[in-house]
């Protein structure tokens, strides 16, 4: 029932009355005797019993208590410490109820030394004698004086324990204090080590990120370098070539220098909107099915193949990034059916449907033979028609901005049948807002 571990007060009341405490029932026990001398003098045997249960009992305090702080906090000692110190108070109650006035002592011991619920025993023991010795001008020999004898010990019981068990209350509260207290220094701990750990990760996610914008630029300048200034160099080149070959024509040579001079300043200014990330020229002043009808009549003029660009459905505004898309996937499929589809006519259609928008090319040029996946031509190792572009950084720039925006590239052709490249973006349905 008792607590192993002994309850120590050690708050700045408690260190301040210890002192006092160790000298306070030597006092008491000495003014009793003191004042019980004159009128038990005469008295002969009984006053040098009294006189030496005194001393027994102050040489008891001295021994376990005094001379020995430490067997202060074993709770056991100090139990049998206080069952002797009671008995002998006991003695001298029935001897003398004068030495009532030596129990504060008791009290003052039981409250200091024992834990709780130990504490309430040696309470009640010091408190009826207390009670015994406040009674004893009562006369215990019918009912009403042994009730009357029981209030009293009951008058001193009772209040001595309450005291006792607020006390407790107020260690229990305590403890629950410091208890939160030494929890709230582990959250607030734990709190720091998960902010330092959170500005590292932070800094990782930034440095991440950075890397990523890094990444991302660098295939945003790779896709606009190759839309622009790969084809537009490709196209000078084209056309150098063939005023080289028409060199004794001068009209074909001058038509020929002068589409390489537009393909060059046409280059130039895309190149410089690409470094700024500015939408292409052919978008600043027309819709998408506008802007594809003016890129498939210069590309037409340029490479002498016919060209039928085609809208259906109601146009509606697209995000800017669908366009350019859009309007970059349309350039790069053209530009490889110059370079390699050797086709006779060319289809480019733009299809506003209810939940997408797709753009399709086809050509009637030679074909080539897919591999597995469909994205470019099938490496047999003979001789046949094949589109290098095909399966190289032209359509992974297709692709990749098709895929950005949560759309579908989709590339079909065999040898002889010519090619499709359909891409199809996921758009709000016809009369939302833009």
């Amino acid at each position: 029932m008792s607590d192993p571990t002994p309850r120590t007060r050690q708050d700045h009341w408690t260190r301040r009355l210890l002192s006092p405490m160790t000298l306070m029932p030597y006092v008491l026990l000495a003014a009793v005797t003191c004042v019980r001398i004159p009128s038990e003098r005469s008295g002969g045997e009984p006053f040098a019993i009294n006189l030496a249960l005194c001393a027994l009992t102050a040489a008891w305090m001295l021994w376990m208590f005094t001379l020995h702080p430490a067997w202060r906090e074993r709770p056991r000692v100090m139990g049998l410490f206080l069952a002797v110190l009671i008995g002998l108070m006991a003695i001298l109650v029935i001897r003398d109820p004068w030495f009532g006035l030596f129990t504060p002592a008791g009290y003052v011991y039981s409250y200091r030394l024992l834990p709780w619920p130990s504490e309430l025993a040696a309470i009640s023991g010091v408190a009826i004698v207390a009670g015994t010795a406040q009674a004893s001008p009562v006369a215990k020999t019918d009912v009403y004086g042994v009730l009357a004898y029981l209030v009293v010990v009951a008058v001193n019981v009772g209040p001595f324990c309450a005291v006792a068990w607020l006390g407790r209350k107020a260690e229990e509260y305590d403890e629950l204090r410091e208890r939160a207290l030494a929890e709230a220094r582990e959250a607030n701990r734990r709190l720091e080590a998960s902010m330092a750990e959170n500005a590292g990760l932070q800094q990782q996610l930034l440095a991440q990120a950075r890397e990523a914008g890094v990444s991302d630029e660098r295939q945003r300048m790779a896709r606009e370098i190759h839309d622009t200034l790969a084809q537009g160099l490709t196209g000078i080149v084209t056309q150098l070539q063939a005023a080289e070959q028409t060199a004794d024509d001068q009209a074909l040579w001058r038509r020929h220098l002068r589409a390489a001079t537009r393909l060059a300043r046409e280059s130039l200014s895309e190149a410089r909107r690409s470094v700024h990330a500015l939408r292409p020229e052919a978008l600043e002043a027309a819709r998408l099915g506008e802007a594809l009808a003016g890129v498939g009549e210069r590309w037409s003029a340029l490479h002498g193949i016919p060209i039928q660009v085609t809208t259906t459905g109601t146009a509606r505004p697209m995000p800017p990034e669908a366009d350019v898309a859009l309007l970059r996937t349309a350039q790069e499929a053209l530009a490889n059916v110059a370079k390699h589809a050797g086709a006779t006519k060319v289809g480019l259609t733009l299809s506003y449907l209810e939940n997408e928008v797709a753009l399709d090319v086809r050509d009637d040029g030679r074909g080539f033979a897919p591999d597995r996946s469909g994205d470019g031509p099938a490496d047999t190792g003979d001789d046949g028609p094949r589109r290098p572009d095909a399966g190289g950084f032209g359509l992974v720039a297709m692709r990749q901005r098709i895929e950005s925006l949560a759309g579908t590239l989709q590339v079909e052709s065999e040898p002889g049948a010519g090619t499709a490249v359909s891409a199809c973006i996921p758009a709000a349905p016809a009369g939302a807002g833009a």
